[in-house]
């Protein structure tokens, strides 16, 4: 049958019980992820067709994800949910751009807008809410971000005042919850001046405690959206045509504005059942029990509409439990819905933020173990009980790569201390083979670990899902918000492993070739874009793992800026700012220092900035100089004065050379036997700016008594009396590794040709993210492999390896210099009118050892630290 028209046929309400072998009707009133779940449900497991189902979207579009919205701000992608098999099913009528008018309880009919009158035997609610506009003057004007159509609307609406003003749209986004950040930030990308409007002190109040709203709220400005917090809007302001031209903030503030966007929540369209008789709850929402019944015996209600226990939630996962409940009982089973995982993962370029279980630590007597890294712009939580044994939940900011994991451990005793957990603390979480089996790995579609497991490996009914996107469809696994897609390749990968079969070294299911397969084709072909590397080798959208990994693969090929040619979206905050950023919102400048050798008038320089602009100093282990403090539209002219007096990025932000280390050597040393600091200057200024998997260093020791620690490093170089030794593969960090000899009583010249080697064999085969210790591990035949490729030659590469690190050598440029030369790039660093010309007054800050620092949170709570308030809004110059 026509999957646009429903069944009507007419039949008294207890028909399925006197005649068995015709059809129960369902109608299920609306048409998002929870009707689609539901109808799915219902259709592939009523084998015996018991069932006829209609499904009344008011919508013009099948059922789609709402959760990929932002997705569709940057471009017109499907975002049709799948399978979409049920629609094509005669046991199944959609009838989209349908809306159901009234509901008669009592005779057991729903009313369309189109007149129909349809006969139920159980009817379930899955209306979903609206996106709530206050009452407020120029509300007429707001525009709101909830369904397809809407982004749409914005989209021509942005264009249109792009091509009518002649100048860059300016967007304020009323809301800092999830769905406002991604308002905000999809528009900024498609060219708007984006700002923020939140009435929370921070943003996702909601989610994050203060310490990662805050977290969150630098990487949102680094990326150029203004905040505006602790505040509402109030009127809409219009000139004489009408036409919108800013907002007026409750605190009296102006801030300018061509296009409003309100999403401050959810408000449950619970308006048919008002009307029917239905129990409502105190804050709106149909009110269901645990068998997500309505007062109703014959009525349902499920998703965003249903209040559970007073509570209405927003978001998939719960929907979709309380779909698979209904279904259950449709078919005669008695599930129950007993509670709301409302772990939630933010999807925006460049920004990693998760939050899942007990985040807030409202559990009494909880512990809260956290890791903020400032140099990393990092902010990660743990939620423990009060042994620290127990996981209740956590918090990710800036890097969220343990969430996937970590989630499905909610309410489990972890194996090792928590915080080497997080990685930041440069651990991982638990391995897939680590899970129990009835851990929750895909909250979104309720699938297990276990079921995953069985799934990988099949039985005498199924296929083995040997291929991630495979076992993605047979368990749906991923299939939704993909947060978990990680964590489902872990367990593949270790079943495979279990098993003895072969793993695929794909990138992700985007991209079938492994890195270094889609390295060497880029390099072949001289790709120097995303787009034609996603067109040529890649499908859908991209995904958190191999956007990244191509970003890095671009930057290690390619000499030209980082930023232009539409990269700067790959890379992370502190790439963009070519600086890195610090916990209070301010940023560190490392200028590089070859070897540790500076000149007392380099010295004086650097001193003269930290006066000139109150930055905060510290020599490094890395022999550098740290300046903390600068605010991010200080640091071109920071910049500029250290470059006119010689200096260059230190690249401390990328995952590129960091820097040599050096002892003294000969030069003054009685036991230096070689001239350390000139190799060191030398071997510093040949491989600067080069990107890689991961970040990497040198160290250079003039004698056998190592005091520049060069076996802990990617590189070591220790000095002998017949030449210099040459190591490789030493890591600091959390899995400390030794490095392994690879070459003695090497002269110079050999020495740098068999560096230029072992890096560039590292930067094509290496995997995302690893480095050069796992990599010699993970490499068949190890530290042997390694030696037969550097020094023998075995592959027949070494001169193309030389000629590539040439070609780096050749062309390198400064990236400091290079921005400070083009005005076009400077803009990312534009100030703003009302710019503060001191730090942040919302930080509390302290003296110690004549310098000042951020006070810790005891000294904050302390009666003898001043704790300043208040803040500043930044509004753009025209």
């Amino acid at each position: 049958m026509d999957a646009t028209h429903a069944v009507t046929t007419v039949r008294p309400a207890d028909a399925a019980s006197t005649h068995p072998d015709t059809p129960r009707r369902v109608i299920v009133i609306g048409g998002g992820p929870a009707a689609h779940r539901l109808t799915d449900a219902l259709h592939s497991r009523d084998t015996e067709h018991a069932l006829s189902i209609v499904v009344l979207a008011e919508e013009n579009h099948r059922p789609y994800d709402r959760v990929a919205l932002s997705q569709r701000l940057a471009g017109k992608f499907d975002l049709t949910l799948e399978p979409t098999a049920p629609w094509d099913s005669e046991r199944v009528a959609l009838r989209i751009n349908e809306r159901a008018t009234s509901i008669d309880p009592l005779a057991h009919t729903v009313t369309t807008s189109t007149g129909a009158v349809l006969d139920y035997d159980d009817l379930v609610l899955a209306t979903g809410s609206s996106a709530p506009v206050p009452q407020m003057p120029g509300r007429e004007h707001i525009r709101v971000y909830r369904t397809l159509d809407d982004v749409d609307a914005l989209v021509d609406e942005l264009a249109a005042l792009t091509a009518s003003l002649g100048r860059t749209p300016k967007v304020v986004v009323a809301g800092g919850g999830l769905l406002g950040l991604e308002a905000a930030g999809g528009l900024h990308k498609l060219g708007a001046e984006s700002a923020i409007v939140h009435s929370g002190g921070w943003l996702m109040s909601a989610q994050l405690d203060e310490g990662g709203g805050q977290a969150l709220g630098r990487i949102i400005v680094a990326q150029g959206i203004e905040l505006h917090l602790g505040t509402r809007a109030r009127t809409i302001l219009r000139d004489d045509d009408n036409a919108v031209t800013g907002l007026q903030l409750g605190n009296g503030r102006e801030i300018a504005a061509d296009i409003v966007v309100y999403a401050i929540g959810i408000s449950p369209r619970d308006e048919l059942a008002r009307a029917a008789g239905l129990a409502v709850g105190v804050r709106g929402g149909i009110t269901i029990g645990n068998d997500c019944r309505t007062s109703d015996p014959s009525i349902w209600a499920i998703g965003e509409v249903a209040s559970w226990k007073e509570r209405c939630v927003g978001l998939v996962a719960p929907a979709n439990a309380m779909a698979e409940v209904v279904a259950d009982r449709l078919l005669g089973g008695n599930a129950e819905f007993t509670s709301v995982d409302d772990a939630t993962k933010l999807k925006l370029s460049g920004v990693d933020v998760a939050s899942f279980g007990d985040a807030l630590a409202s559990t009494p007597g909880s512990l809260e173990i956290v890791y903020a890294d400032p140099a990393r712009g990092l902010y990660q939580k743990l939620v423990m009980t009060d042994d620290a044994k127990t996981l209740l939940g956590g918090i990710f900011v800036g890097d969220a790569t343990p969430y996937s994991t970590l989630r499905p451990m909610v309410g489990r005793q972890l194996n090792i201390e928590p915080a080497a957990y997080l990685s930041a603390a440069g651990a991982e979480a638990p391995g897939g083979d680590e899970l129990p089996d009835d851990a929750l790995v895909c909250s979104c579609n309720m699938v297990s670990a276990g079921a995953v497991r069985s799934a990988v490996l099949g039985d005498e009914h199924t296929d083995a899902c040997t291929e991630l996107g495979a076992l993605k469809v047979c368990t749906r696994a991923g299939t939704q918000c993909g947060s978990c897609v990680p964590l489902v390749k872990k367990i593949l990968e270790a079943e495979l492993t279990a098993s003895g079969q072969t793993i695929s070294h794909a990138l992700c299911e985007h991209f079938e070739l492994s890195r270094q397969e889609l390295f060497d084709s880029v390099r072949v072909l001289g790709l120097v874009s995303s787009d034609e590397i996603f067109s040529r080798f890649g499908t859908g959208r991209g995904c958190d793992v191999c956007k990244p990994a191509v970003g890095s693969i671009l930057a290690s090929q390619n000499t030209t800026y980082i930023l232009d040619a539409g990269r700067g979206t790959l890379q992370d905050t502190n790439d963009r700012a070519m600086a890195n950023m610090q916990k209070d919102g301010t940023y560190s400048v490392v200028p590089r220092i070859p070897g540790g050798e500076i000149t007392p008038t380099k010295l004086a320089v650097i001193a003269q900035v930290a006066l000139d602009f109150d930055l905060y100093t510290k020599i490094t282990g890395g022999q550098r100089i740290d300046l903390f403090g600068a605010r991010l539209e200080q640091l071109p002219d920071i910049w500029r004065i250290l470059v006119d007096a010689g200096f260059e990025s230190g690249q401390a932000y990328g995952k590129a050379l960091r820097n040599v280390k050096s002892c003294i050597g000969s030069t003054w040393c009685r036991f230096g036997v070689q001239d350390a600091v000139g190799l060191a200057i030398r071997l510093e200024l040949r491989y600067r700016g080069l990107r890689a998997p991961h970040k990497f260093k040198f160290g250079v020791s003039g004698c056998a008594r190592e005091c520049a620690e060069a076996r802990a490093k990617d590189v070591g170089i220790i000095a002998s009396d017949n030449g210099w030794t040459m190591y490789v593969g030493g890591n600091g960090g959390f899995q400390p590794a030794h490095g392994q000899l690879l070459a003695t009583d090497l002269d110079e010249e050999t020495l740098i040709k068999y560096i230029d080697r072992y890096l560039m064999y590292y930067i094509r085969t290496a995997d995302r993210m690893q480095r050069t210790a796992r990599w010699m591990e993970d490499l068949e035949g190890g530290l042997e492999h390694v030696r037969e490729v550097v020094i023998n030659d075995s592959l027949g590469l070494a001169e193309e390896l030389e000629q590539a690190m040439l070609a780096h050598v050749d062309n390198y440029e400064d990236e400091w210099a290079a921005t400070l030369a083009d005005p076009e790039r400077l803009r990312r660093f534009r100030s703003f009118v009302n710019a503060p010309t001191e730090p942040d007054p919302s930080i509390a800050l302290v003296t110690e050892r004549d310098q000042i620092r951020p006070a810790t949170p005891a000294e904050r709570a302390s009666s003898s630290t001043v704790q300043l308030s208040g803040s500043r809004i930044p509004v753009r110059k025209e």
